[in-house]
């Protein structure tokens, strides 16, 4: 088995050109190789990482022993990971699966739910959370419409009321989830004043796309950095 399986999904088996997909598989190889060449971290042998590319439906439990995954890391970039694959961060890839589950999660914390397109990125490293500038989408895009990379943009500057209210809910739930280190997008919308939750998604998925050649490090190379227990100090982002 390779040293890093990177799971896709399997409308996205054969990614061509500059799809989401694409952009997101290459994003994160990118990262892997430049931290191989980088890095002196101890916690983990990156001197010879191999990367294979999957897609999620297409595995089966033959393929795993019963030690599972062995010696490899799994970076899921899909929610549609099999029930039956065991990983570190499997039950907060079920509960974000469950969306309407999670929703009524937070309902009970007397906060609205429903539809949005902004989203909220959560650095979670192992000494703490880093937020990164809220990406949006560019013109008037319907709620719950396909996007492409294309649509995406960052930063979309909120007022500090706004901010406070993401960062509390964003805290609140990756607390109750007890999530490891990773990357975050907590999909929110605003109605005025009023933060409405959408999802979490517990990787890097298409919006973060707009972080590349804006933040550094991006959030695929956050992500390959969380996985692998490598410090993240600060999030800079180019003026705008």
């Amino acid at each position: 088995m390779p040293n890093v399986l990177i799971l896709v999904d399997s409308d996205q088996a054969q990614p061509s050109g500059f799809s989401a997909a694409t952009q997101m598989i290459d994003a994160l190889q990118i990262a892997i190789r430049d931290n191989q060449a980088t890095s002196n971290t101890t916690a983990l042998d990156q001197s010879s990482w191999q990367v294979e590319v999957r897609v999620a439906t297409t595995l089966t439990p033959n393929q795993f022993s019963h030690e599972g995954l062995g010696d490899s890391l799994l970076c899921p970039l899909t929610l549609a990971v099999p029930e039956w694959l065991e990983f570190p961060a499997q039950s907060v890839y079920q509960a974000c699966q469950d969306i309407e589950g999670l929703r009524q999660r937070v309902l009970q914390w007397q906060y609205k739910v429903g539809e949005g397109n902004g989203w909220l990125p959560i650095v979670l490293t192992g000494k703490g959370p880093l937020y990164g500038e809220v990406i949006g989408v560019k013109g008037a895009v319907p709620v719950g419409s396909d996007l492409n990379a294309s649509h995406y943009f960052q930063p979309i500057h909120l007022v500090d009321v706004q901010r406070q209210a993401l960062y509390g809910l964003a805290q609140r739930l990756l607390r109750s989830l007890a999530v490891p280190p990773a990357v975050y997008l907590l999909q929110f919308g605003f109605h005025g004043e009023t933060l409405q939750f959408d999802r979490l998604i517990p990787f890097p998925a298409a919006p973060a796309i707009a972080s590349i050649n804006l933040q550094e490090p991006d959030l695929f190379d956050c992500h390959w950095r969380c996985l692998t227990n490598q410090p993240i100090l600060d999030l800079t982002i180019s003026a705008v």
